[in-house]
């Protein structure tokens, strides 16, 4: 699902950012990583989205929003880290490359 495809007042978490690399950089700078998790605040009428992520509201377009890939927030995932599912798995992949450093 995208983020684009959310429901006001429902909190998500984030898959995947697959925008331009600039964007991405620029995304990620904000707080919007793999695993974060989200608030869809508002949607406006041409498909302007207000979130809040990590205690800022952003604004994204149509563009940005439909190309971000989300999955819904689990409070009780059990296992997982901060409520989204895989999150544990994604840390533990991190940890391991750094070893191999």
């Amino acid at each position: 699902m995208t983020l684009y495809e959310a429901q006001k007042g429902s909190s998500y978490c984030i898959r995947g950012l697959y925008v331009e690399p600039v964007i991405t950089r620029r995304l990620e700078a904000l707080g919007l990583n793999d695993g974060t998790i989200i608030n869809v605040l508002n949607r406006k009428k041409h498909g302007a989205l207000i979130i809040r992520v990590r205690g800022t509201r952003l604004a994204l377009g149509k563009h940005i929003s439909s190309n971000i890939e989300i999955s819904e927030y689990q409070e009780e995932a059990a296992g997982a880290v901060d409520g989204c599912e895989g999150e544990s798995v994604t840390s533990e992949k991190a940890e391991e490359d750094e070893n191999e450093k």
